[in-house]
C-alpha cells in the first residue's frame, strides 16, 4: 500500500491518490534452447545440492543442541564449499540460484517450527523433506541481480537469454522470477510483480454458495454451475498412457518418454479446471458485493471414498480463487462454519428437518408445507448465517478498534476486550 502520483499530460503533479498494491504471480512459457536446457538442467541440480547440504547442516546442529545462523549457513553450503573438490562446480552456475535455495531451507525449517509451536495458521506442516534428483518438477528461483527483462524473454545469469511467449504485458518490474520445468517437460517462467487493487463499483447484491458433488456450485439466487468432472472425462486416456507406463522398464529412456505422456494428462485436466474456476470466480466477484461460503473440510473428505471425485471439484481452488478476486475488487468473502446444519434447515421458517441421506434431493418442510430443492435451499441457509458471521466480525471488529466511543476519555489499559475469535 502506497500513494501514487497523479501527472497530467505535461508531466505536471495534479494529486496524490492511496493506492493499496499486492503481489501477484505472472506466468509465461518458456522455450529455452538444447544448450540452455542443459545449463538450466545443471543449475536445477546444483541449487537442490545446496538445499540438501543446508538442511542437513541445520538438522547436525538443532540434533546437537547448539544453534546456526542464516549467514553462517550460507557460508558453509556455499562460500566454503565452492573451495572444496567435492563441490568445486558449485561455482559453475549462478550464485544467486544457490543463496536462494538457502533461504528456501530456512523458510521450510521455520514453518516445521512454527507449525509446531501453533504461530503458523493452516494445517500442521511437517519436517522438511530432501529434494531429490528423480523429482518430476525442477525449479529455481532468482531476485532482481540475476535475471532481466529483454524484447523477447528473460536473460538468466550463465544461461543466457530464454526465449518467452509474452502472452501479456507485465504491469510493473518484477523483483523475482521463478524457472521451473514441469514434468511434461515444459518450461515457464513465474514473475513476482506489485499491481494496484482495482475496485469494482458497488452492488448491493450478495450470494451464498453450496458447494457440492453433483453441482459444483448452487447460488441462492438459484443458479446451478455444474460439475464438469474434468479428470473423469480425461479417466480413459490416463488409464491407458498409466498402462503403458508400468509396462516399461525402470531407468529407460522409453520409461521417461512414458512418463512425460502421463503428466500431459494430468496437465490437462489442471489447466482446464483451473480456467474453469478463474471465470467462475471473476464472474461471482463481479456481480456480488458479498460472497457466503461454507468452510469445507476438504483434507477429511479427500480421505473418504469420495476422495477422487473431492480432488476432481477443485473446492479449495474455488473459494482461493474467490478469496483473491475479492481482495482485489474491493468484495468481501465470508466462511460460514462447517457445522452449520445448512442442508436441515428450512430457508422459509427455520425449523430442523432433522439429518438427511445424500440420496434426498427435495424434501416438504413439515412445519411450513413449502417444498425445498436440497442445495438451493442450503444456498440460501448459508447466505442468511453468513449475514449473521460478517455482522458478528463487524462488531467484533468495532470493539477491538477502539475509535467507537463519541466520548474523549481513553479506555483504561486494564479494560476487558472482546477477542477477535468471539463472534
Amino acid at each position: 500500500m502506497r500513494w501514487d502520483v497523479d501527472t497530467d499530460s505535461n508531466g505536471v503533479v495534479s494529486g496524490r491518490r492511496y493506492v493499496e498494491r499486492v503481489l501477484v504471480r505472472y506466468r509465461y512459457r518458456a522455450y529455452p534452447t538444447p544448450g540452455q536446457a542443459v545449463l538450466l538442467a545443471r543449475t536445477f541440480g546444483c541449487a537442490r545440492v545446496v538445499f540438501n547440504d543446508a538442511l542437513r547442516a541445520r538438522q547436525d546442529v538443532y540434533a546437537a543442541g547448539e544453534r546456526i545462523s542464516d549467514t553462517q549457513v550460507q557460508r558453509r553450503v556455499v562460500t566454503l564449499a565452492k573451495t572444496t573438490p567435492q563441490r568445486q562446480w558449485l561455482a559453475e552456475v549462478a550464485s544467486v540460484a544457490l543463496v536462494q535455495a538457502c533461504q528456501d531451507a530456512r523458510r521450510a525449517y521455520q514453518n516445521w517450527f512454527d507449525s509446531l509451536s501453533g504461530t503458523r495458521k493452516g494445517r500442521k506442516v511437517g519436517h522438511p523433506r530432501f529434494r531429490s534428483r528423480k523429482d518430476n518438477r525442477q525449479s529455481i528461483r532468482l531476485t532482481r541481480n540475476g535475471f532481466g527483462i529483454t524484447a523477447g524473454g528473460v536473460r538468466v545469469a550463465k544461461v543466457g537469454d530464454v526465449r518467452l511467449v509474452w502472452s501479456r504485458v507485465l504491469p510493473s518490474v518484477p523483483s523475482s522470477v521463478t524457472v521451473i520445468r514441469e514434468a511434461d517437460g515444459r518450461y515457464y517462467a513465474s514473475f513476482v510483480v506489485e499491481v494496484a487493487d482495482t475496485p469494482l463499483p458497488q452492488t448491493g447484491n450478495d450470494v451464498g454458495i453450496d458447494l457440492g458433488l453433483t453441482s459444483l456450485a448452487v447460488l441462492s439466487t438459484g443458479e446451478v454451475v455444474e460439475n464438469p468432472r474434468y479428470l473423469r472425462r480425461k479417466a480413459r486416456a490416463l488409464a491407458r498412457a498409466q498402462k503403458s507406463l508400468a509396462r516399461k522398464t525402470k531407468g529407460s529412456k522409453r520409461r521417461a518418454r512414458a512418463v512425460r505422456r502421463v503428466a500431459v494428462q494430468h496437465r490437462k485436466v489442471r489447466d482446464t479446471r483451473l480456467d474453469s474456476h478463474h471465470k467462475l470466480a471473476h464472474r461471482i466477484v463481479r456481480d456480488n458485493q458479498a460472497i457466503y461460503v461454507e468452510d469445507l473440510a476438504v483434507c477429511g473428505l479427500a480421505r473418504t471414498r469420495l476422495a477422487k471425485s473431492v480432488h476432481d471439484a477443485g473446492w479449495s481452488i474455488l473459494v482461493r480463487l474467490l478469496e483473491e478476486k475479492a481482495t482485489r475488487c474491493h468484495r468481501t468473502v465470508v466462511k460460514v462454519s462447517r457445522w452449520f446444519p445448512s442442508s436441515r434447515l428450512c430457508s422459509g421458517c427455520g425449523s430442523n428437518s432433522g439429518k438427511k441421506p445424500l440420496e434426498v434431493r427435495t424434501w416438504t418442510c413439515a412445519e411450513c408445507g413449502v417444498t425445498h430443492d436440497r442445495d438451493v435451499n442450503a444456498a440460501r441457509n448459508i447466505l442468511v448465517e453468513g449475514r449473521k458471521v460478517a455482522a458478528g466480525l463487524a462488531e467484533t471488529v468495532n470493539a477491538r478498534g477502539g475509535g467507537v466511543r463519541l466520548g474523549l476519555v481513553p479506555a483504561a489499559a486494564c479494560e476487558a476486550r472482546t477477542h477477535q475469535g468471539a463472534a
